[in-house]
């Protein structure tokens, strides 16, 4: 049997409490092979009445943090190794860009770019 098999035939869900910015709470659940993007479109088809004064005018904006980091839409609650039938906690943003990594271009114009040439007097 393969190992997407034996996930498949998991039939306890991965359980997540997204926590908003407001701090409100709410607790979904998913399969193991959901991804990221997938989760999000999820949570905005099913808004919880709870967090009304929060939703979004649509999915793309929201995104996941989990450990820190945002997560990128393909990747799998199984890829990030979470427990079926455990809960883990996640941030749920609104973004609507992340911020572009840093080029090495982009860092050679900021060092080169010397002083900001303030006269002190």
């Amino acid at each position: 049997m393969s190992a997407k098999q034996s996930i498949d035939s998991q039939s306890e869900p991965v359980v997540l409490r997204l926590i908003l910015v407001s701090g409100k709470t709410h607790e979904f659940e998913f399969h193991p092979l959901t991804s990221a993007h997938d989760v999000t479109q999820m949570v905005f088809d099913r808004w919880p009445d709870e967090w009304y004064e929060d939703k979004v005018q649509s999915a793309q904006m929201l995104k996941l943090i989990y450990h820190g980091r945002f997560l990128h839409g393909s990747v799998t609650l199984h890829a990030l190794q979470l427990m079926p039938g455990k809960t883990t906690v996640m941030h749920l943003v609104t973004r609507e860009n992340l911020p572009e990594p840093n080029s090495s271009e982009t860092l050679t114009k900021r060092k080169s770019a010397g002083c900001c040439r303030c006269v002190l007097s």
